[in-house]
């Protein structure tokens, strides 16, 4: 895989993971960010949608936030943006103590990827949780 990481470790970001900011959640049941959404939820994380332009509304149930600053505090940040996006919320995780970026499939940024290595953060990228926990088989959080 392009991040370098093994089953191992995504069993353990999927199992040590509670608070997830969803970048880029859609309300649109056909896109994929609304699927993984609704599978995160159903396996018990606490999933805060973020979207801009949907901001005071709900996905799931779940308040959507502006930013990643409104879905603190959060362990994991998943990416559901354009490459070219990546960067800026990189720097915004970190500065928020994520303990993981990931980047769904298709979305790729080598560059933003060791910064976030260099500040200590876990980095998954161009995979998808539904997939994973699929393809590595079942996985329990512990929270």
């Amino acid at each position: 895989m392009i991040d370098g990481q093994s089953d191992a470790t995504i069993r353990d970001v999927l199992a040590g993971t509670r608070r997830i900011a969803l970048v880029g959640a859609s309300d649109k049941p056909w896109r994929p960010s609304y699927e993984v959404m609704r599978f995160l939820l159903d396996r018990g994380y606490h999933v805060t949608p973020v979207n801009p332009s949907l901001a005071g509304q709900q996905i799931h149930g779940r308040p959507v936030a502006a930013d990643l600053a409104a879905a603190a505090p959060l362990d994991m940040v998943d990416v559901f943006r354009a490459s070219a996006h990546v960067g800026a919320l990189i720097d915004d995780a970190i500065r928020l103590r994520a303990q993981t970026v990931w980047m769904q499939l298709g979305v790729i940024d080598q560059a933003a990827a060791e910064r976030a290595r260099a500040a200590g953060l876990t980095v998954v990228m161009d995979r998808c949780p539904v997939i994973e926990t699929r393809r590595i088989g079942p996985i329990t959080p512990r929270h």
